[in-house]
């Protein structure tokens, strides 16, 4: 049977993607739709919000997008030239507005916070992704690199390496995420295995690990709160 792929014309008004942000605000959309919004219409009768997802998991999440050619862009089936352009524009603009207005970050107080400012993109790999987010003496967001990706083992996961863009970037602490792709967060043994390194590691470089979120689909768990790995 083929998959049925409605567009966006055909879905009701609250659950498109530009009407969303115009009742909801701009923080209450995903990354997939605010990419088809900037798209705004697919090809061949594809979905733009399929589209959008699409390009998001062909280059695991909205870093590898932002840092993506505009050739490597246009090798997505549905993505041509101007439409690659307007993608690279829109994201150049939030790349400069985080430099020159820092008091524009994101703030992180919750578990919450934080699965938020990752939910829409971690949730659709194929593959385990370990990212680190980085904050400084505010809680406002510096980055969010990705520093591993693979199945999550304390043998593989360098503790080094994790922090090294948190020293090269004056991070006062950190929060570790990684995501599920089974779609069930609940951690594993090995994933409190490793939050209790990284949260020893961080206390010898005074960088506080303030959390470990997996990421699921659509749900999330936070290893704090449930004192898994902290002591």
């Amino acid at each position: 049977m083929a998959e049925y792929n409605p567009m966006i014309r055909d879905l009701p008004s609250g659950e498109r993607p530009r009407e969303r942000l115009m009742h909801y605000g701009a923080q209450a959309v995903s990354s997939a739709e605010l990419l088809a919004i900037i798209i705004r219409t697919g090809s061949g009768g594809e979905n733009v919000l399929r589209l959008a997802e699409r390009l998001l998991a062909a280059f695991d999440g909205l870093n590898g997008v932002a840092r993506a050619s505009l050739t490597e862009l246009q090798q997505v089936k549905g993505i041509g030239p101007a439409k690659a352009v307007e993608i690279k524009a829109a994201l150049e603009l939030g790349r400069r507005l985080l430099v020159t207005a820092p008091e524009e970050r994101p703030v992180v107080s919750t578990p919450a916070d934080a699965a938020n400012l990752l939910m829409s993109e971690m949730s659709l790999l194929e593959k385990e992704h370990l990212r680190v987010i980085l904050l400084d003496t505010r809680n406002r967001v510096i980055s969010m690199p990705t520093i591993y990706v693979g199945s999550l083992n304390s043998s593989v996961v360098r503790i080094a390496e994790l922090f090294r863009p948190a020293i090269k970037q004056n991070a006062a602490a950190i929060i570790v995420a990684h995501n599920h792709p089974s779609g069930d967060p609940s951690p594993s043994p090995e994933d409190v295995r490793v939050t209790r390194e990284i949260s020893k590691a961080g206390k010898l470089l005074s960088i506080e690990l303030l959390d470990h979120v997996i990421i699921g689909r659509n749900r999330f768990i936070s290893l704090k709160e449930r004192g898994l790995g902290f002591d």
